[in-house]
């Protein structure tokens, strides 16, 4: 590893010569730490710069922005940030205390030795300058393990210190290709318990970064394996080994894995030719479905109601996961050994909304884990019979855009149901109905889901009926009418609102 070759704006490598002269003209001393120098040992261009200095910080840190010219921030007890906008980049270096009494006991509490390494700032200026030889301060051997891919933790009390360190390790390997070095590892298991300490923000955040990737059921299955999955979901401890009907390939825990897989695949898949898409053993019928489900989700993303980075982002991944939380409490089998989850899309909305509230998830990210678990059988139960426009209209006054979504998972879902056993018919049905499904939302919405005839007030004054449940019927069964066909106008809408009033049963 070597800096030979390293990209640096020439903006970038001045702010770092005047950060050098101002630190040495208050005489403080002033290194470049952490995953600065991690990643000019792996040639990664950069535009965060960690600076660590045994000076007053906040003091040093203001004035080094105005010298800048830049933005200041106290962010906390621990750094101070300085933002640095120019047309071409914005680029920012947070400075900290120096911990400890030198710079080398400051890296030995660091998290990883891949982040504790150290070089003073002058002379990593004077290096990216004239290419002499790299500065390194590393008494942990940094270096040698990022040279061997290797991720080590800085010593047996690294993840005590702070628990979310073990979330991080998880990000770091996936980030930069490395292995988990078989003590750390035993750490990992060993902590696991310990991440209930963290703020929930901050697990939200770093689960995310661990999730967005591609790969996101390795990265579950690397959690679950080291018993931090059951920290983060302990709902999912009875899913463990619990079976399921015959059609499934595996038991509770390891198809909802395995759907956050099929989910990432079917995001490939819709991004490929068509004539990939055509050749796809996942095309078993040869009917053009899974191409035109593709076409129907690029119009989807052109009228803004789809987006395929969405498909597989972290909140998806998580509803993907959860779906089918609710089984792990309507769990039954019949005395002839039959299995039944009955009703476990509804009991797993609380279970579902109790975890993501956990995870200090937004309210929108919270509403579509709520409706992929909710609904996600839908689509596959109304593969079982003939698709009529009151099902496909039902289904998006439900679920609007997000239908779109809860109908992708329900595939994904089918997909690990099955797992590496041959697809059926009804795999057919089931993609079919899905592309019934988005070509009536995404080419026909104004038809299924046209604007209203009658506003509630004017149902209710024209006929003279108090504010109720009766009133949504009304106008419930007025849009199906609409949809239908069967009526167009105002005045249609309340003759048919006075037929179902004046029946008996009304």
């Amino acid at each position: 590893m070597s800096t030979e070759h390293y990209n640096l704006e020439p903006g970038t490598l001045h702010l770092l010569q005047q950060a050098a002269q101002f630190f040495n003209a208050h005489n403080c001393q002033a290194y470049l730490v952490g995953g600065s120098v991690r990643d000019l040992l792996l040639n990664i261009p950069s535009v965060d710069w960690d600076i660590a200095t045994d000076g007053n910080t906040p003091k040093l840190a203001r004035e080094l922005a105005n010298v800048l010219g830049a933005y200041y921030a106290y962010m906390n007890d621990k750094a101070c940030r300085i933002t640095v906008k120019n047309e071409r980049q914005e680029t920012v270096l947070d400075i900290s205390p120096l911990r400890g009494t030198s710079i080398e006991e400051d890296l030995h509490l660091r998290d990883f030795t891949i982040n504790a390494i150290a070089m003073p700032l002058a002379d990593a200026v004077q290096h990216l300058l004239t290419e002499t030889p790299l500065p390194l301060i590393d008494p942990l051997h940094g270096a040698d393990d990022l040279r061997a891919h290797w991720l080590r933790a800085v010593s047996d009390t690294t993840f005590q210190y702070d628990p979310l360190r073990m979330l991080r390790a998880l990000r770091f390997m996936q980030r930069y290709q490395l292995a988990i070095e078989p003590h750390t590892d035993a750490l990992l298991t060993r902590d696991a318990s310990l991440l209930t300490r963290v703020a929930a923000e901050r697990v939200h955040d770093e689960l995310y970064a661990i999730l967005e990737p591609g790969g996101g059921t390795e990265r579950l299955r690397f959690l679950d394996s080291h018993g931090l999955l059951s920290v983060l979901i302990p709902e999912f401890a009875l899913a463990r080994t619990m079976p399921q009907p015959a059609l499934h390939h595996w038991d509770v825990l390891e198809h909802s894995l395995e759907t956050v897989e099929y989910l990432e695949q079917l995001a490939t898949l819709f991004q490929q030719s068509t004539t990939e898409i055509e050749h796809s053993p996942l095309d078993i019928g040869g009917q053009g479905d899974l191409a035109e489900l593709q076409t129907l989700l690029k119009e989807a993303e052109q009228q803004g109601i789809f987006s395929f980075e969405k498909m597989t982002s972290a909140a998806m991944k998580l509803a993907a996961l959860l779906h089918d939380i609710g089984k792990t409490v309507t769990y039954t089998v019949t005395e002839e050994g039959n299995i039944h989850f009955y009703g476990h899309p509804q009991a797993g909305i609380p279970l579902a909304q109790q975890i993501m509230r956990r995870l200090s998830a937004s309210t929108q990210e919270r509403r579509l884990v709520q409706q992929v678990v909710a609904h996600h059988m839908r689509p596959g139960q109304l593969s079982h019979d003939v698709v009529t426009q009151r099902a496909i209209r039902r289904y998006f006054v439900d679920l609007g855009p997000v239908g779109i979504n809860v109908a992708l998972v329900s595939l994904a879902d089918h997909l690990a149901m099955r797992g590496p056993e041959p697809l059926t018919t009804s795999w057919e049905h089931h993609l079919a109905t899905v592309r019934l499904l988005l070509n009536a939302y995404v080419r026909e919405r104004e038809r299924i889901l046209p604007p209203r005839l009658i506003q509630p007030d004017e149902l209710i004054h024209r006929l003279n009926i108090a504010p109720g449940p009766i009133v949504g019927q009304l106008l419930e069964h007025i849009a199906e009418a609409q949809a239908d066909g069967s009526i167009h106008s105002k005045e249609e809408a309340l003759w048919l609102a006075e037929e179902m009033l004046a029946r008996p049963d009304s």
